[in-house]
């Protein structure tokens, strides 16, 4: 009989989480501790895989089956015999120590956050058994989204990161092991991609312009785009929280364009203006492959600042950049396609033309000055 699965948080990413257990087969436990939010996940859940079955996806069968699986509980005390507890609660350290705190008293279960922006280790201080403790961050949405990266703490025990990564490979997502640094990977690397691209249009580019060099250079999306879907509000959110997380360092620069996008209330598709939404694509500009190369050199350049500070794959950044953010290929693939000289050159030419707010932006990782 397959481990029971236990999830606390019933909001969109939580109920997501679960689903995606329950559709592998997993009897999965869940709660809230917002009455209303237990309530109505049952028919949140049907609700949400009904369009599937009306398109001919999903069968009607396997759609009940799943929501057979959910069984909602009304506390904590309830997840025992669970072998895997999932957190999907608000961003706070100290809800999710408490939380943590009472859930490790429920049995012998193996203890997983999926938060996006706390120190994994942070949340584990205070519990009797931290070795049990370890990260799960899914993308949203869960269903959909087949990266989930695997942090494990220094003291996490090898038994607890075997189980957490054979469940979820169980049930059909690609587990990447991700360091307990700011951003993780994803959220991490990601940041060039973005911030290269304001710096572009601080210095008079276009946003059609850029993202027209980004798709012709093979990404689904450019960097524009990707900022008003996601919406401009979380990205300065995402980028401010990195920028603290690092002190400040020029690579995480919050951008004034960014900044002043929010205040005047153009947040992208959520509320109907924004850097490109509902503009006609321009064509891509003479200097379409500069501008590319340019912003593929950054990215390589951070993921080569994870990779030279952690013990985190080439290939573990790669799948998640490819998975998170849907890129054609991963940094160390493009570090591959350019050559090391061309991005080193890139970044140096870039580096001697920051204005002083980015000096050191561009500075090589050593890990990138050692690649031949």
């Amino acid at each position: 009989m397959a481990e029971t699965v236990a999830v606390i948080g019933l909001g969109t990413m939580g109920l997501g989480i679960a689903q995606v257990y329950a559709a592998a087969g997993f009897q999965v436990l869940a709660t809230d501790m917002y009455a209303p939010a237990r309530e109505t996940a049952v028919q949140r859940l049907t609700d949400g895989l009904a369009p599937r079955v009306a398109a001919g996806k999903m069968a009607a069968v396997a759609a009940a089956a799943i929501v057979a699986r959910l069984q909602l509980v009304e506390n904590i005390a309830a997840l025992a015999g669970a072998a895997l507890v999932i957190e999907a609660v608000a961003e706070d350290l100290a809800a999710k120590q408490a939380l943590f705190a009472q859930v490790e008293t429920a049995g012998d279960c193996v203890l997983a956050t999926n938060t996006s922006s706390l120190s994994v280790q942070a949340i584990g201080q205070g519990l009797t058994r931290p070795d049990r403790l370890l990260g799960l961050h899914f993308f949203n949405p869960a269903p959909m989204m087949k990266l989930v990266e695997l942090i494990t703490p220094e003291g996490t025990a090898p038994e607890a990161a075997a189980l957490a990564r054979r469940l979820t490979e169980a049930a059909g997502k690609t587990v990447v092991m991700a360091p307990d640094t700011p951003g993780f990977i994803v959220n991490r690397c990601a940041r060039p991609y973005y911030g290269e691209a304001l710096a572009l249009l601080t210095e008079g580019r276009t946003p059609g312009d850029i993202d027209a060099a980004m798709t012709v250079a093979g990404f689904r999306m450019g960097p524009f785009a990707l900022i008003d879907l996601i919406g401009a509000d979380i990205n300065l959110a995402a980028t401010r929280g990195l920028s603290q997380a690092m002190n400040g360092h020029p690579r995480y620069h919050v951008f004034p364009a960014l900044v002043d996008a929010v205040a005047a209330g153009r947040l992208g598709r959520k509320s109907g203006s924004g850097f490109v939404i509902g503009q006609d694509a321009p064509a891509p500009p003479a200097d379409a492959a500069t501008i590319a190369l340019r912003i593929e050199a950054t990215l390589v350049n951070e993921a080569c600042y994870l990779a030279q500070t952690s013990a985190t794959s080439e290939a573990d950044i790669d799948t998640a950049l490819k998975l998170g953010l849907n890129f054609p290929r991963g940094p160390f693939e493009m570090l591959a396609q350019h050559g090391a000289g061309a991005v080193r050159a890139t970044l140096a030419a870039l580096n001697a033309a920051a204005p002083p707010a980015l000096q050191d932006r561009y500075t090589a990782a050593p890990y990138l000055e050692a690649k031949a």
